[in-house]
């Protein structure tokens, strides 16, 4: 593969572009979702009960792909997986503006995130490959264009929103961005060998050992962060803040402004001070940021302490992602997937227990319970060895 990239003077960048730009796709459709949950959610007249319940159909989605992930990545290799998912994830976007029964949206969340995760993971292993190639670390500024993707998806959401533009609507310009980006770029997606490790999907979750566990568990504390914030931002702007209607997306915007901007500055932080003490910080923002929009729910301080969140998410996951792309044990996919059968039971935990608990209380206080796994990430890092 790399020698029919011989005619450009970089094929280095060539390939990070293309990386990035599968970064960046993921991003904006998850994005593109995530900015019209209080629409479709207002329009199914879901509670927040039952929108919990109803999102929890997506992480569920991620959770069982990761039997099939590493099996997959192995057998036809990441580049194929790669494209075929990140395909397959576009094109279920529509399909989620035509539902008109909260079923039905569970059905389309969950290959939503089926096909999401496999395309994650198929995407993290290809920069794992890249990040070596570079001889650097590369890895949160490649997570720095997902984000960057998911404040410009919030961006036209709001903009869609305007001009009162269905979900549908939205999601299939969305979908042709996506089909169009993949056109172009798909032949330069890396191909070579994983390890295989086993002949054949066993249906189990991969459970990390050791060191691995302990990344799992920071992981785990930073995804409930990520997945309550892109779940539940807009609805705490709507109900909690009382913001006006064109502002109830604002909170959204500067969580998914400073998790982009501190992931491309993360991997020069993670050479300047190395990666325990960054992911420390990373810890404390989320626990003084969302303390901050709790106990001052205004549109100004509720903004800054969303702002505080996404600075402290930014670079949790891509840091530890490069981490273990640098181990020797085993291949860059499983130990991916390993790490992320726990990461993502904090995404599959997350936004549905919030709903829940804003039930049970209410969800100003339902969020205090995400401001202590950011504080619990802090102290969890100071155990972890680095190589």
């Amino acid at each position: 593969m790399l020698s029919k990239l011989s005619i450009f003077p970089s094929p280095r960048r060539v390939i990070r572009l293309t990386i990035g730009t599968f970064f960046f796709l993921q991003g904006l459709c998850f994005s593109s979702w995530a900015s019209r949950i209080p629409t479709i959610g207002q329009q199914l007249g879901l509670s927040h009960g039952k929108l919990g319940a109803v999102l929890f159909a997506l992480p569920i989605g991620l959770i069982t792909s990761l039997p099939l992930s590493g099996w997959l990545i192995s057998r036809y290799g990441s580049r194929q997986v790669l494209i075929v998912s990140t395909i397959l994830y576009a094109s279920f976007l529509p399909l989620i503006g035509l539902t008109a029964e909260a079923w039905q949206l569970m059905v389309m969340l969950f290959l939503l995130g089926l096909f999401g995760n496999l395309s994650n993971i198929s995407m993290n292993t290809q920069a794992v490959h890249v990040e070596a190639w570079y001889g650097r670390s590369i890895m949160a500024s490649l997570h720095g264009l997902n984000s960057l993707a998911g404040f410009a998806g919030a961006a036209i959401g709001m903009y869609c929103i305007s001009l009162q533009l269905s979900p549908f609507v939205h999601f299939s310009l969305i979908c042709a961005i996506a089909y169009i980006l993949i056109a172009f770029l798909y032949r330069y997606v890396l191909q070579f060998k994983e390890k295989v490790k086993s002949a054949r999907p066993t249906f189990t979750f991969a459970l990390p050992e050791g060191r691995l566990t302990l990344l799992g568990l920071i992981v785990f504390c930073g995804m409930v962060c990520e997945g309550t914030l892109f779940d539940w931002s807009g609805i705490y702007f709507m109900e909690v803040v009382k913001a006006p209607v064109d502002l109830t997306s604002v909170g959204y915007l500067a969580f998914m402004y400073a998790m982009a901007s501190g992931r491309f500055v993360g991997d020069w932080l993670s050479s300047r001070f190395g990666t325990k003490q960054v992911i420390r910080v990373n810890g404390l923002l989320i626990g003084i940021g969302l303390t901050t929009a709790i106990t001052l729910p205004y549109v100004s301080t509720a903004t800054m302490g969303f702002l505080l969140a996404g600075a402290g998410v930014s670079t949790i996951v891509p840091l530890i992602y490069g981490s273990i792309g640098k181990q020797t044990n085993g291949t860059a996919s499983n130990a991916l997937a390993a790490v992320a059968s726990m990461g993502y039971v904090g995404f599959l935990l997350g936004p549905p227990m919030i709903g829940m608990l804003a039930e049970m209380i209410n969800l100003q206080w339902a969020f205090a319970f995400v401001a202590l796994l950011g504080m619990l990430a802090a102290m969890l890092i100071g155990k972890v060895k680095f190589e």
